[in-house]
This record gives C-alpha cells, structure tokens and sequence, in this order.
C-alpha cells in the first residue's frame, strides 16, 4: 500500500528527541518529510517556506516555549495539528496548553498515544479542510447565481404555493425590482400584492395553470398582465419548475420575464398583416373589376367591330365572284376575322368568364378546361364536377382564379400529359382538385424569390378561410387540393369592396 507523506516540523532544540519522533512516525507507516526549529525566527521562516501537516514542539527550549511557538502559528491563522510534548507534564500544564489551543500534550516519556493522537488529529483536520472546502464551493455557487439572477432580463424567484391556493414568495431577484417597480422587501413574503398586480381577467388562468402544474409536477409557462402601480399594463411570462415538498403544499422555482415589447411587435406584426390582407384583397378587387371591364369591350366593342368587318368582307367577296383571284383573298380575310372573333371570345372568358356569373363555379371549370385542351394539347379531364355548388361571388372568382393559375403552372413546367380536375362539396367545403402526370413538384419551388403564382395562391384562398396543399406524387405528378368554405359570412361583392 501506498505510504501515506506526511510533512513535520519539530520545535525542537535535543536533536535525539526529534529523531525518536520521527522514528515512531516512521514505523507508523507515514513517509515523513520533516525540518527542525529552535527559535521564534527560524519558525517564522519554516512556516512561510510551505504548509505543514503536524507541528510537534517541545515545552522548555532556550529563551523559546512550546506555547510561545502556538500563539506564533495561531497569528498566522494555520489550521494545523499542534501537539507539545516534555519531559515532564503536570495536569496544570496540560490544561493550560489545551485551553491555549494545542491539539493535545504528550510526555517524551509515554509516547504510546502519539501516533492514535495524530491520526486522530489528521482526520478531524481533513474532516475540517473538506468542510471548508464545501463551504466555500456553496458560496461560490451562491454567488455565481447571484450574478447571473442579478443579471438577466428578468427575475428569478421562489414561492410556496399551500393546498388552499395561498402563495409566499421566499426569494426575488434584484431584476424584480425593475419589472415590478416596487420595492422587493414589499413583495417578499405574502404572495398577495404580487399577485394582486396581475389583471383580473388573467389572474383565474394563472390560478387554474399553478393548479394543474402542481398537481403533474410539469414546468409552468404562463403569459399574462400585470398593471404596475402607476403605470401601464405590462405582459410577463412566468417560467417555473415545481418541487412537491409535502402532501399541502409544491415550490416552484423559476423565472419572470418582461415579454410587453414582444408582445406589442406580435400585435403591431399581426396589425400589418392583416393591413396588407385587406389591401391584397383589395388590388384583387380592382382587378376583377378591370378584367370584367376589359372582357366587356373585348366582347361587347371590339366584337361588335369584328363582325361588322366579317359582314362588310361577305358583301365584298359576292361581288368579286366574276374576280377568282380577289375573291379568295376575300375569303382568307374572313377566315381571319374568324380567328380574331374566337381569339376574342376566348381572352374575354379568361378575363371574365361571363358563364361563372350566369350557369355557376362547375360550369366555368369545365369550360375553361375545354379551352385549356384545345390551346395546349393536353387532355384536361373533369372527372366530376358538382352543378349544385352555391358558392359566394368572391369565392367562386378566387376559386377560378386559382384552377386557372394551376392550369397555368401545368402548361409551363409539369411536362405532362393529361390533367384530373375533381370539384365537389365535402360538408360545409368547397373542394378542388387537380391533378397532373408531370415530372412533380420540388420542395425548393416553394421558396424560390419569384414563385409569386404559389404565394398568391394561398394568400388568396387563406382571404376565404381557406388552404391550398400543393405535393408532389409518387412516382410522378403533382397535386393541388383546395378547400375553402361555401359561405363566406359577411363578404360583400369584389364591386362594393372595390369601390370601398
């Protein structure tokens, strides 16, 4: 086993004294690591050169003493073990000594308590150091979370919540002090005037979040207000973990935090959004209102022109029958006229199709469908379509605009084939489905700067209260679902809101 070191210095001035000493030491099982003094300098010096585990000093030494030698090392404030020894000892003299704070004193010629003494004396001194040791971690810790409680944005604290619902506070944070702006003597103790500041329209659902945490143990989070004497009314959030500390009452540790300037930038957030909904909703409006203008003189102006010029050119062309060459030049005109007068027609159904007004949302599908076929090539397929669907004005235009915006997106990127439509009523939903055999959608299509078609899209049909699910199939293809409410409560048609 490993020899356990052991540092001693001898006040000693009988060189053969100290060596006995240490001789028994030695046969103890200590490796001893020692030094000799015989004056007050040369112990002042000892002690300054290193630390020492026993102190063994004579009584008598030439102009010295063994007591002089402990009122030395006790000015120095040493915790060490300090046994005197002599060689003669008197009950009045090894009282003296003790009260004077010797360890303990021994006779040179009865050593036989000197080494149960000094094992005895080296654990009480590691018993000692060890609890000093700890002392001094706690108030380290102590104060290390004294500054960081000091110092964060809010206050720490600790309450005892009893069975009835009575609430103490035993420890605050100086950062109470600025989120409460009374002083914490006043808020220490009785929870009352703390939980007096809270608003009244908060305070059951603080009671009812302290009741269900404590009775699950789970951490609480809670948000509410609070009205500062004098001041406005601040949000703060209570974070706190419990501790069941007997069957009546539970701890809570935790802290408070000032979240008003968080929760005024959600409101002003949420505000700014909803500014920016209407406006959306808005500019729709007027374009709505200027698509149905447009498809108007499309259809009602330059329609009407169209088909003059086709009367006037089948007048000309029956008089140039005796001309082969001119009347086929007048035919090929009408055949243009012809083209223009669809062409016409089309771009005014797509502006507005006036068949959404009058037959309904179905009817416009499948119509806008047919033309998507015939422009493109690719087989557009409305599997079903529900004739019965009422849906408000400003719905079934979001609803079109989106199917055509899908179509759109189809013709441009999908690669496909052929297109599913569904449209249906699912309870009180209106829902739309679109699906396409293409090379599928990725996720990275979703956030690219530009995908404004994918963004208005939603922000439209969310307008309604409303979604749009856009995925990518397996193997291939992508889907788009759309659900939106049939009533729409409180709408008003896109010609009031845009003239409002």
């Amino acid at each position: 086993m490993t020899r356990q070191t052991l540092r001693v210095l001898l006040v000693e001035d009988n060189e053969d004294d100290a060596i006995l000493l240490l001789a028994r030491l030695r046969r103890a099982g200590f490796d001893v690591i020692s030094e000799r003094v015989e004056t007050p300098q040369a112990l002042d010096a000892a002690l300054s050169r290193g630390s020492w585990d026993l102190i063994l000093s004579d009584y008598k030494l030439p102009g010295f003493s063994g007591i002089a030698a402990l009122e030395q090392v006790q000015a120095r404030k040493i915790d060490v073990p300090f046994f005197i020894i002599s060689g003669t000892i008197d009950d009045e003299t090894a009282s003296s000594a003790m009260r004077a704070g010797a360890q303990d004193y021994l006779s040179k010629d009865r050593l036989d308590r000197l080494i149960p003494a000094v094992e005895r004396e080296l654990r009480e001194a590691r018993m000692r150091s060890e609890r000093l040791a700890a002392i001094e971690a706690a108030r380290d810790h102590e104060a290390r979370l004294g500054a960081l409680a000091a110092n964060i944005p809010g206050a720490a604290f600790q309450m005892t919540r009893n069975d009835d619902g009575r609430i103490s506070i035993e420890y605050l944070s100086e950062g109470a002090l600025f989120l409460f702006e009374v002083p914490l003597d006043a808020l220490i103790g009785d929870g009352a005037q703390l939980l007096g500041m809270v608003l009244a329209d908060d305070r059951p659902g603080l009671d009812e979040a302290l009741a269900e945490c404590s009775a699950r143990l789970a951490t609480l989070n809670w948000e509410g207000r609070i009205r500062v004497p004098g001041r406005d009314v601040k949000w703060i959030n209570l974070r706190a973990t419990p501790t069941r500390l007997d069957s009546q009452s539970t701890r809570w540790e935790g802290v408070m935090w000032n979240i008003t300037h968080s929760k005024q930038s959600q409101a002003d957030l949420s505000a700014s959004r909803a500014q920016l909904a209407e406006l959306s909703n808005h500019l729709q409006s007027v374009k709505e209102e200027e698509r149905e203008r447009i498809a108007r003189d499309i259809h009602d102006v330059l329609g009407g022109l169209l088909v003059g010029i086709k009367i006037e050119l089948s007048l000309l062309a029956s008089r140039l029958e005796s001309d082969p060459a001119q009347g086929a030049r007048a035919k090929r005109i009408a055949g243009l006229v012809d083209e223009a007068i669809t062409t016409a027609g089309r771009v005014a159904r797509e502006l507005r199709p006036g068949i959404l007004k009058e037959f309904g949302l179905a009817a416009a599908i499948e119509s806008h469908a047919e033309d998507f076929s015939l422009r493109t090539g690719l087989r557009c397929n409305v599997l079903c379509a529900d004739h019965d669907i009422e849906c408000a004005e400003d719905a079934s235009i979001a609803i079109f605009r989106v199917f055509q915006e899908t179509l759109t997106n189809v013709a441009k990127h999908a690669q496909a084939k052929e297109v599913t439509v569904r449209l249906m009523q699912e309870g009180d939903e209106v829902l739309l489905q679109v699906t396409d055999d293409g090379v599928g959608i990725r996720s990275a299509d979703f956030s690219k700067p530009r995908s404004f078609g994918l963004r208005g899209m939603r922000e439209r049909v969310a307008s309604l209260g409303g979604s749009v699910d856009i995925r990518a199939l397996s193997p291939h293809g992508t889907q788009m679902v759309l659900r939106a409410p049939v009533a729409q409560p409180g709408t008003h048609s896109l010609q009031e809101n845009a003239r409002g």
